[in-house]
């Protein structure tokens, strides 16, 4: 194991967390482990600043600044890993094609290194090459010379005036809404099945009938905004799974641009954003509160923020592949072969993988079936699922705390087929314990919301609708 070598395992990063999960005892939060390493270096006699800024699309710069231990010090493997999995965090939190580093050379040589096409980290380069068309890139400068941060002032999601039209595109169907004025005149929700359709004209004609028959209820159409899995920039489809039985070369041609050209056949504003950013927004509505992070345990870990201005930043957020642990011995992604990142902890493959450690034998099947067995148990009283989601709970505590240093939110969202029943209750009492016990400033700040009514109400589509501003 690469990180074995990197580190030894007495450092300070693998030190146990104080709330121990239940059926994880091996687990070691990159919270509470970043915590410590910033005190290390606060109290060294010397520190050396460094920034990692991201470029995206538009020439979007973020930046995050730190401090480390200078090269050379009897910590160099603690400063590597804390830095890669920062790197890793942050392009999957914002998104690049661009990683600069600024500081010193030996920790960007071992950066570039590994974010290249047969560095550790190849499949990250590749998904970002994908996603914004350009070759990744990782470039060391001196600190002084760290780009500003750049970014995006596009007014998107919140506005309420006119007559608009919300869609939101799930897998098995397509939710749509006729709002005036932000409130709803209609609803209604057609049943399909994308993922198996090659052809890119059905998912085109599909989408434009839905639009079409939501536009009959209202009295004119001002602009029409939209949900969906997937990654999106400039309203562009880069990467999307209800395409994915779409052919790479019509997937170009035809997907990629999709809603760019409904946006000119029907002449006005349309925008289109990921559903977990939607799904903060909507939450957000329903609050009557900004800075919302979303986090929704399903068949993955999706993610969305709105930020304390109400306004989607157009970041990635696909926080699945972020990492959340630095047990050199956790579990591993299959698509990315990454370790300790948040698809393992947050989703229905994270209840599978820990039924045993619970002492259940779960039946064969696909995962969303084992995760209802779990929850059928649970319901019928059974002992061993809260051991289960207790876990989950003390992941997700150490996780917001982690989340906290990268984004700026008061209200954290907990959604998904995870959260279903007296188990989302448990996930939600335990990520308090956790914030109350290590991070009390925290547990003060934030609020932990689970569905409610109320939020139901609000709708993805009606939420969606909202994303575009209107010409003045």
């Amino acid at each position: 194991m690469v990180w074995l070598q990197m580190i030894d395992s007495s450092d300070s990063l693998f030190a146990k967390p104080t709330v121990t999960p239940p059926s994880d005892p091996e687990f070691r939060p990159i919270s509470s482990a970043n915590r410590q390493y910033r005190q290390r270096v606060a109290a060294a006699h010397r520190q050396v600043p460094l920034a990692i800024a991201l470029e995206r699309n538009d020439g979007q710069v973020s930046v995050f600044n730190t401090e480390i231990l200078p090269p050379g010090s009897a910590h160099d493997g603690a400063t590597r890993l804390y830095v890669e999995r920062l790197v890793k965090f942050l392009l999957w939190q914002v998104g690049g094609w661009k990683i600069i580093l600024g500081g010193p050379r030996e920790i960007g040589d071992y950066i570039a290194a590994t974010y290249s096409a047969d560095g550790t980290r190849a499949f990250d380069v590749k998904l970002m090459e994908q996603v914004y068309e350009k070759r990744f890139v990782v470039e060391t400068v001196d600190y002084s010379k760290t780009p500003a941060a750049r970014e995006s002032t596009m007014a998107q999601g919140g506005h309420r005036d006119g007559c608009r039209i919300g869609f939101d595109l799930g897998a098995s169907d397509y939710k749509l809404a006729a709002v005036i004025d932000g409130d709803a005149v209609f609803t209604t929700e057609l049943p399909w099945d994308p993922r198996h359709e090659p052809n890119p004209d059905w998912h085109y004609q599909k989408i434009n009938h839905g639009l079409k028959l939501a536009a009959g209820h209202l009295p004119r159409v001002d602009a029409i905004g939209g949900s969906s899995a997937g990654i999106y920039i400039d309203n562009q489809v880069m990467i999307a799974s209800l395409f994915r039985a779409v052919p790479a070369d019509l997937f170009a041609q035809k997907v990629r641009p999709l809603f760019l050209n409904l946006r000119q056949e029907w002449g006005m504003p349309l925008e289109v954003a990921n559903d977990g950013d939607v799904t903060a927004l909507a939450g957000a509505m329903s609050l009557q509160s900004n800075a919302v992070l979303g986090v929704a345990m399903g068949s993955s870990q999706a993610a969305g923020y709105l930020n304390s201005q109400g306004r989607i930043t157009g970041w990635l957020n696909e926080l699945a592949f972020a990492p959340v642990d630095y047990n050199p011995r956790a579990a591993t992604d299959e698509w990315s072969g990454d370790i300790g990142c948040g698809v393992q902890y947050f989703s229905q493959e994270a209840v599978v993988r820990l039924a045993p450690a619970a002492g259940i034998d779960l039946p064969d099947g696909q995962p969303a079936e084992q995760l209802k067995f779990v929850q059928d148990l649970h319901q019928q009283g059974d002992a061993r699922p809260p051991r289960i989601f207790q876990t989950i709970g003390a992941y997700l505590g150490y996780a917001l705390a982690q989340y906290a240093d990268m984004y700026d939110f008061s209200h954290v969202l907990v959604l998904g087929r995870v959260t279903s029943g007296a188990g989302g209750d448990l996930i939600v009492e335990k990520a308090t314990e956790v914030l109350r016990t290590d991070f009390p400033e925290l547990a003060q700040k934030l609020s932990l919301h689970l569905p409610n009514e109320k939020s139901k109400r609000v709708g993805q589509a009606v939420a969606a609708a909202s994303l575009p501003e209107l010409r003045k």
